[in-house]
């Protein structure tokens, strides 16, 4: 029996990994990438009798995958807080889906736990941008403030390592990280002790220098829209810069318009919760679109249509601003 982990490489992705490895230390074939690298069960090779378990990737998006493993004869468990649409019925497949926006993966997956490996997923829930739902799961651990603050700190540099258009844009690859984090069963003692992170930690102060210099491109009551420079800082920034831009313009809703390599572009999407629309709904307009109702994406955005989604973005959220 084979087991495979197909794991989202952001800290709610890696977070939840390590909940489940240190509960099970048994080897396990990483599948992983970049945080817009989700289709990630086209790549897992299962066959009968072998276990997959799938966290922080959308179902809807992985439905193929999803049916193949099981077709093949592999049992999956499932944790996710996306959009998942129908979900098969199938007697292979445990699902834990929760798309409520007080809810991360690493929640999910504490829950299934019982809060046995809880200060991982306080990481998680903090590098996913709950932050109110990391405070309260750092009380329930007994994790004083001065830790959870450090917690909160990891888990945004962990979060930030994901973002890039390919692994050479990141510090280090998930799979990578998450061998590194795999001895650690308190997420401080990573902290305080790993190179890794300090690298991380540096590298992410200095380009949130370079960011912290940005303008908007267009600016409305209730929509904000950035669009980056092509360097690879801008690409690992751009998921984070989003977080903190959304908390700079508390009440908008922000885009982050990304440039690619090969063209087009990558958007990035924050929403107030309290906004009539969904980030998630308009997202998926598109056809590469997809996310939650307060955070969702767009992995590719053709050149010609930067304009017309400026105008539509605009358009919709200042109409849905409260």
């Amino acid at each position: 029996m084979t087991l495979h982990y197909a794991f989202n490489g952001d800290a709610d992705g890696l977070c939840a990994l390590q909940q489940l490895r240190l509960e099970n230390p048994a080897p396990g074939v990483l599948v992983t990438g970049v945080k817009r690298d989700i289709e990630l069960l086209q790549r897992v090779e299962a066959q009968a009798g072998d276990e997959c378990v799938v966290l922080d990737v959308s179902l809807d998006v992985n439905r193929a995958g999803l049916l193949a493993v099981l077709a093949a004869g592999a049992k999956v468990r499932y944790f996710d807080h996306h959009h998942a649409g129908e979900v098969p019925d199938h007697e292979n497949l445990e699902p834990h889906l929760d798309p409520a926006a007080n809810v991360c993966t690493s929640i999910l997956v504490d829950r299934y736990l019982r809060g046995r490996r809880r200060a991982w997923a306080v990481v998680g829930t903090f590098g996913d941008s709950l932050t109110d739902e990391g405070h309260a799961l750092a009380r329930e651990a007994g994790i004083g403030e001065d830790d959870a603050l450090a917690l909160k700190d990891l888990g945004v540099c962990l979060n930030y390592n994901a973002y890039g258009e390919t692994l050479a844009d990141l510090h280090v690859p998930p799979g990578a990280l998450a061998g590194e984090m795999l001895p650690y069963a308190d997420p401080c003692d990573f902290a305080r002790r790993s190179e890794t992170y300090r690298r991380l930690r540096a590298g992410y102060q200095k380009d949130m220098e370079l960011a912290a210099r940005l303008e908007p491109r267009t600016q409305a009551p209730g929509a904000v829209l950035f669009l980056l420079p092509d360097e690879a800082w801008a690409r690992r920034a751009s998921g984070t810069l989003a977080n903190d831009l959304a908390k700079a313009h508390a009440g908008s809703a922000v885009a982050i318009v990304s440039p690619k390599a090969q063209g087009g572009y990558l958007v990035s999407l924050r929403v107030p919760r309290e906004s009539t629309v969904s980030a998630e709904a308009f997202a998926r307009r598109f056809p590469t679109g997809g996310g939650r109702k307060t955070a969702a994406g767009i992995n590719h955005l053709p050149t010609p249509e930067l304009d017309s989604f400026a105008r539509d973005f605009t358009r919709e959220f200042t109409a849905g601003a409260t």
